[in-house]
């Protein structure tokens, strides 16, 4: 049997993944250069972070089963070859001046290889650490958070020195030697092993009784599980997208403010998913989303009332960490009611929300907002809205775990 691999590397390999993929979230900071390049609209622009966002959810909704069974390994090495492989295209499809190639390249390619490259590590850290199931999904999930923090500013000045095309060349190389030297390292850990090399104990050493895609979905929690994931999303992203306009109208603060509270956001989406991550092993994971839910729904009631500048910034900080907190603490709730033994099938699975989520969060906010000419009305629809996921989250922790299937 192969050698067991040190757990805390495999955490850095799993967080160096995320940081390159998670870099999607630096889009703001390519869309204007983008826009005076190629001569195109923002709304144009905007639909090559909405497809790549889009492709993350359906590939890891229909690869995750592909990922389990290919190992994290081989994985990463797909999710590498596709992501790089877009931000490469990207920088060919803008050369030849064609927005329907950044679709292709930026969009779709690489929006798979984030869809892979984000459910890859995430079940085998899950694995390493299976009495602190949630700081380990939060630990490589917070890469993913921290990563356009990171990138943005490096990004910006890149355009600034070397230019659009450039930077996309630089990007994609530092990304593919993480993204490869994360990969190569990635392993199941020693149980796994030794069930592989001895398939008639591989029930009862890896699978330990789990429920497979089919069964998972199949179920009620799954489907609950399923909106409330759709629903802190759709809440969390569509805020994100206006965070510094309405921040400026509602409140007042300049747009060097503002600017400032965006890049704040930043750093907390990835700090809250390490915290929330952290304390859903200590209260569970339904409690978990129950608080999530709760706390949101006063904090977009609020923020639809406020005048004030600092309240309204820290309702803002605190609806980002909760937004953050459900991707980080997903994996381990699934880990919780479903088994651990088809985590990255199941996790992909559900993914499928934050697909949908990526379109159906800004396109509300904007049919709303064109409608009502009022952030208030908005912000009061998103509450209701978490109002009743809030319900669904109590009802998943009144009626608990469903029942487990035969080995």
């Amino acid at each position: 049997m192969k050698k067991a691999k040190n757990k805390w590397l495999i955490v850095a390999a799993a967080i160096g993944i995320h940081l390159s993929i998670g870099s999607v979230y630096a889009w703001s900071v390519l869309a204007r250069p983008i826009m005076a390049r190629l001569g195109c609209t923002l709304q144009e622009v905007t639909w090559i972070f909405s497809i790549a966002i889009l492709f993350l959810g359906l590939s890891a909704g229909s690869l995750g089963s592909f990922v389990e069974h290919l190992g994290p390994k081989k994985s990463g090495l797909i999710a590498t070859a596709l992501f790089t492989g877009g931000m490469l295209g990207s920088a060919l499809a803008l050369t030849r001046g064609s927005l329907l190639l950044l679709y292709l390249f930026y969009g779709v390619i690489g929006g798979i290889g984030l869809g892979v490259g984000y459910i890859a590590p995430v079940s085998t850290l899950v694995k390493y650490f299976p009495k602190n199931r949630g700081l380990a999904a939060g630990l490589a999930i917070m890469g993913f958070g921290f990563a356009g923090l990171i990138a943005a500013p490096v990004m910006q000045l890149l355009i600034a020195g070397v230019g659009l095309v450039q930077t996309f060349l630089i990007m994609g190389s530092v990304y593919f030697l993480l993204m490869l030297s994360s990969s190569l390292y990635l392993a199941p850990p020693p149980e796994a092993l030794a069930a592989a090399a001895a398939p008639q104990h591989y029930a009862s050493l890896l699978k330990d009784n789990s429920f497979t895609p089919a069964q998972a979905v199949s179920t009620w929690q799954f489907k609950i599980l399923w909106w409330l994931f759709f629903t802190n999303i759709t809440c969390g992203i569509a805020l994100l997208a206006v965070a510094s306009p309405m921040a400026q109208e509602l409140v007042g603060l300049s747009p060097l403010a503002a600017a400032s509270m965006v890049g704040i956001v930043g750093l907390l989406n990835g700090l809250g998913r390490l915290v929330w991550s952290a304390v859903s092993d200590r209260i569970g994971r339904p409690f978990t989303y129950i608080a999530f839910f709760a706390l949101q729904i006063a904090a977009f009631l609020l923020l639809a009332r406020t005048k004030d500048a600092l309240l309204f910034q820290g309702l803002i900080y605190l609806i980002i960490t909760c937004y953050g907190g459900g991707f980080a603490c997903m994996p381990a709730y699934l880990s919780d009611l479903f088994g651990s033994g088809y985590l990255s099938a199941i996790h992909g699975r559900i993914l499928t929300a934050w697909g949908l989520a990526g379109i159906a969060g800004p396109l509300l906010l904007s049919l709303l907002y064109e409608r009502s000419k009022s952030y208030a009305v908005t912000l009061s629809f998103f509450a209701a809205a978490l109002a009743f996921s809030l319900l669904l989250a109590l009802l998943l922790k009144q009626k608990g775990e469903p029942q487990r299937p035969a080995a």
